[in-house]
């Protein structure tokens, strides 16, 4: 018997609606520029490119495809710094009695502010780029900060954790079982907290500071349309590994066009995909995914969704999306290798998900249907967000160069 070929998996969300207002409270644009203006106090800030892709979209028939590129995000080559250090921020004016306002990079950078926080250790765990994040941030204010890491973890992500000062080492688990650890270490020593970009009972405050800070990527990308001549996206596609980088961008959208809202579609690795998984169940609940989640989409590598995101998704988004390794990876060698008068885009794994359920839904005959029921036509604007560049080098020549998780041999217009 021949194995089953992998595929694309999808789903239109008809799960019963929920009270979500205070987690879309989360996400209001006021809230997301005291966020903003924050990063914007870092002396590295530079908002990241909005690459538009003329020639794909026309192409495969569409009005336009808009990529925001995070490799260029503080010199560390992905977005998840915006959310670490947001949250560490946020955390450090709480346990200082300062308002957010009033830290900026150069009052968290200064003897006054560390003088009254004390010596404090930052626990988390990661795959790679939240990891590497919070370590630069907590190296920045002069903290310690300690990153544990799931097996199979890229040694390159590892040793980038440890250039920030980190204490930082690849375990024998998977990611959910990594946080369980950062949790219960934390607990154990004095002066710590830990800053982990999922949310439990229990644990929800610095889980949605993490959101809003991500969400400056997403405020940004809505001016960088409107400067493009774009007035609002009609569909935004975006990756979900425990679900908070999709929670604020949804969240965010819908109330920046709460009368006309974007389709939102929400993308996973098909090994860890429990928001998909959760959508197919059809009733509100969220669904687990356990074992090693192998895949090459290490940044969503996750197997239990954030609480807070997952009820902005169960009541936002439109579609969800289990997506198979070789559709990440051919979505990488697109952009790497764009057509003629399209910008390069050097997208990771993780970075090119989005994307890679995009240009399957235009692509592939088989999904047809998926096409049509989101509406995808020459009308449609399109917003992705390539969320890692090149973390981890092996990884990326082995898929660009070499070929690797090459397109099963199935017809593409």
């Amino acid at each position: 018997m021949n194995p089953e070929k992998p595929t694309m998996k999808w789903v239109a969300n008809q799960m019963p609606q929920s009270d979500d207002s205070k987690e879309l409270a989360l996400m209001a644009p006021e809230a997301i520029e005291k966020a903003r203006q924050f990063h914007r106090s870092f002396p590295q800030y530079q908002p990241t490119p909005l690459t538009g892709l003329p020639h794909l979209a026309r192409h495969f028939g569409v009005g336009g495809v808009y990529v925001k590129d995070e490799s260029f995000r503080f010199g560390l080559n992905a977005f998840k710094v915006l959310g670490g250090s947001f949250a560490m921020a946020r955390f450090i004016a709480k346990q200082t009695g300062r308002d957010i306002s009033e830290l900026g990079y150069r009052e968290l950078t200064s003897p006054d502010v560390k003088k009254d926080l004390g010596e404090f250790t930052f626990y988390t765990a990661t795959d790679g780029n939240h990891g590497r994040g919070v370590a630069w941030a907590a190296n920045q204010i002069g903290q310690k900060s300690v990153v544990y890491m799931p097996k199979g973890s890229s040694q390159t992500r590892l040793e980038n954790i440890r250039a920030e000062n980190a204490t930082a080492t690849i375990t024998d688990m998977n990611y959910d079982d990594a946080v369980r650890l950062a949790t219960a270490e934390s607990a154990k020593t004095p002066n710590s907290v830990v800053i982990q970009d999922t949310a439990w009972e229990g644990y929800e405050e610095i889980p949605g500071w993490i959101m809003q800070g991500y969400a400056t990527m997403a405020s940004e990308a809505g001016y960088q349309l409107k400067a493009a001549g774009v007035d609002r996206p009609t569909h935004i596609f975006v990756q979900a590994g425990v679900g908070s980088l999709a929670g604020a961008v949804t969240g965010f959208f819908k109330n920046l066009y709460p009368d006309n809202p974007p389709t939102i579609v929400v993308v996973e690795a098909e090994a860890a995909d429990c928001l998909y998984r959760s959508a197919m169940r059809g009733d509100g609940s969220y669904e687990k995914v356990g074992g090693d989640l192998t895949t090459i989409m290490a940044g969503l590598a996750c197997g239990e969704p954030n609480t807070i995101s997952w009820n902005i998704l169960r009541n936002e988004a439109d579609f969800f999306i289990s997506l198979p390794d070789y559709a990440a990876a051919r979505a990488m060698r697109i952009l790497a290798v764009p057509l003629t008068g399209d910008a390069a885009v050097i997208s990771g794994e993780s970075g090119a998900a989005g994307i890679g359920a995009l240009i399957e839904a235009l692509s592939n005959p088989k999904f047809e249907a998926l096409k049509q029921a989101l509406k995808l036509d020459k009308h449609s604007e399109i917003l992705a967000f390539s969320t890692e560049g090149n973390t981890d080098p092996d990884w990326f020549r082995k898929i660009v160069w070499d070929g690797d998780f090459p397109t099963p041999s199935t017809h593409y217009r």
